[in-house]
């Protein structure tokens, strides 16, 4: 019986994940994407003049509060995977690839719509889709399962 029991449990290859590096990359991203997009809002608002009308880029806390959640969702996400299957990154990166083309839906469709929205002001929001995507991704899928021989 415990032989049995040995050959079923004993992997031949095992892999583990540095938890200690991951507590700290993990609020950093979080930070990260919500000061690349606090610095792409002002930065495109040298270039785009922002209606005080349209409400998602009125202030500079929409843009913030619009990022923070996300990237906490993502951190835990990964978390997750990192925890639960093989290849997290691959998951990751294709998972944050759907959620990223269906949270620009409603910044194509709805935010035309809104009271003081331009052309100009839309494309920011794409690009701050796009800034907070590329920091999330990039520096989550930095950690990545190690394997060695048991």
């Amino acid at each position: 019986m415990s032989s049995t029991a040995m050959s079923l449990s004993a992997p031949t290859r095992s892999s583990a994940v540095n938890w200690s590096r991951f507590a700290r990359v993990g609020p950093g991203t979080v930070l990260a994407a919500v000061a690349a997009n606090v610095l792409a809002y002002f930065i495109a608002s040298t270039v785009v003049a922002y209606n005080a009308e349209f409400l998602p880029l009125a202030s500079v806390g929409g843009a913030i509060i619009m990022t923070l959640a996300p990237a906490i969702v993502a951190v835990l996400l990964y978390a997750a995977l990192l925890r639960f299957t093989r290849h997290p990154a691959r998951i990751f990166t294709i998972t944050s690839a759907i959620v990223f083309i269906i949270s620009l839906i409603p910044v194509f469709t709805y935010i035309p719509t809104v009271p003081g929205a331009t052309n100009a002001q839309t494309a920011t929001l794409v690009l701050m889709h796009v800034v907070a995507a590329i920091v999330i991704v990039a520096l989550l899928t930095s950690i990545r399962r190690t394997s060695w021989e048991s």
